[in-house]
Formats: C-alpha cells, sequence, structure tokens
C-alpha cells in the first residue's frame, strides 16, 4: 500500500447511478482491491488512527460498500453491537507480535482490516 490509501471508482457519476448499482459499482471496486495483509504493513495507517477493525461476523465488503453509501444508520448500529471498531493498541500489538495476516480493503480516509478465514 501507498502511504495514501486510495480507493479508485470509475469515471462515473454515482448520483445518477440508482441505489442497487452504485452498491452493485462499490462491491465490484472493492472486491478488486481487497487482499490479506501482514498487520506490520499496516502500521503508517494504524499510527493516523485510521484502521478499523470489522468483526468477523460481518462481510468485510459489505462494510466497505455501506461505508461508501454513507449508511450511517447501519454504522451506528455495528459500533453499538461492537460490530466495528478502532483498532486497539492491543490488537495492534499481538497482531505485530503474530506478524498476522489479516483481510484488507481501503473505504477512504479509513482502512478495514478482518482476521478470518485465512488459511
Amino acid at each position: 500500500m501507498s502511504d495514501q490509501p486510495s480507493f479508485n471508482v470509475p469515471d462515473v457519476d454515482l448520483a445518477s447511478l440508482s441505489t442497487s448499482e452504485r452498491e452493485q459499482l462499490l462491491q465490484t471496486e472493492f472486491l478488486k482491491q481487497t487482499a490479506k495483509m501482514p498487520w506490520r504493513e499496516m502500521q503508517t495507517y494504524y499510527a493516523r488512527g485510521s484502521v478499523i477493525v470489522v468483526s468477523a461476523e460481518l462481510d468485510l465488503i459489505e462494510v466497505a460498500v455501506q461505508l461508501g453509501l454513507d449508511n450511517s444508520a447501519q454504522f451506528a448500529a455495528w459500533i453499538e453491537q461492537g460490530f466495528i471498531a478502532p483498532a486497539t493498541d492491543e490488537q495492534a500489538l499481538v497482531w505485530y507480535d503474530n506478524d498476522q495476516l489479516l483481510w484488507v480493503t481501503v473505504a477512504a480516509p479509513w482502512v478495514l482490516v478482518q482476521h478470518k478465514n485465512l488459511a
């Protein structure tokens, strides 16, 4: 990853699309850029406070899509339920010590990470 997380949506006027078309476009783009990465490569983003941990119970891509759609009601519910939260110092230390692999996607300015099914 570069120093600046980026998310490139094709040159499309999102406002002209229906909600389902926007969801589909965002899902396609987030799928393209989601990958397994070692936590140690995420240190710069963590230091900036940009890393959001997504619970294994949620679909990482769906969380990114809802963030891209600015679905604040859904995010408030996920936060209240403890399904998403900023990475903690304790998590960061354990992941660093274990050289943990995480699923990662960028929903600028956020970097979403998830520890799930990496085998």
